[in-house]
């Protein structure tokens, strides 16, 4: 048996704090629980909550961000997360508002035993909403 629990939260950087909550609030209805203006030690940050987990984001000036997000294998240690969401009505769901919000978006795919989708936030990123096959 394993010792955790899950994933409490992702921690990711932006050049633009505003416009990725933005995001993040209109596709996925992603609730603020927590804003902290920069300090001399620490930068201007917000956390959203995913439902599940949340996302920890940090800004900072885009010259000190390494790594390329659009490039895999070149986005640092971190290639990309994963949003897990109910059913594949919900991915379908996501996949539309995902559209309509101007993301680059991919199609579900089936990957093993969850259906998949890859899109790209606001910042060039890429990221993945999943969910479980309900085999019939």
């Amino acid at each position: 048996m394993t010792r955790t629990t899950g994933f409490d939260h992702v921690a990711t950087v932006t050049a633009d704090l505003n416009r990725i909550v933005a995001f993040y609030q209109h596709v996925f209805d992603a609730r603020i629980t927590l804003e902290m203006a920069a300090t001399p030690t620490h930068p201007r940050m917000a956390i959203l909550d995913l439902g599940g987990g949340a996302l920890n984001i940090t800004e900072q000036a885009a010259g000190t961000i390494v790594g390329d997000r659009a490039r895999p294998g070149g986005r640092g240690p971190i290639d990309h997360y994963g949003i897990a969401v109910a059913s594949r009505a919900s991915l379908d769901d996501m996949r539309q508002r995902l559209a309509a919000a101007g993301a680059d978006v991919g199609q579900v795919q089936r990957l093993g035993d969850t259906w998949s989708l890859f899109f790209r936030d606001p910042d060039g990123m890429e990221l993945e909403i999943c969910t479980p096959i309900e085999e019939s």
